[in-house]
């Protein structure tokens, strides 16, 4: 099983993925990368807002496919 996300983090994790569509990819690194420019948050956040900005890029180039 999966780890539970918070409602904080999935909240943010949207909003940010509204506003910059096209500037998150799939890859966990370059996510992490733009977010610590982005946002000025603890790193463990950070970890977590990037993992899922990933997974949902892959499920939306899964949809569209």
């Amino acid at each position: 099983m999966g780890r539970v996300k918070s409602l904080a983090i999935k909240r943010s994790t949207r909003k940010l993925v509204e506003l910059y569509p096209d500037k998150f990819t799939d890859d966990f690194d370059h996510n992490q990368e733009l977010l610590s420019k982005m946002i000025d948050t603890e790193k463990k956040s950070i970890n977590k807002i990037a993992g899922y900005i990933s997974r949902i890029v892959k499920k939306e180039a899964k949809k569209n496919k």
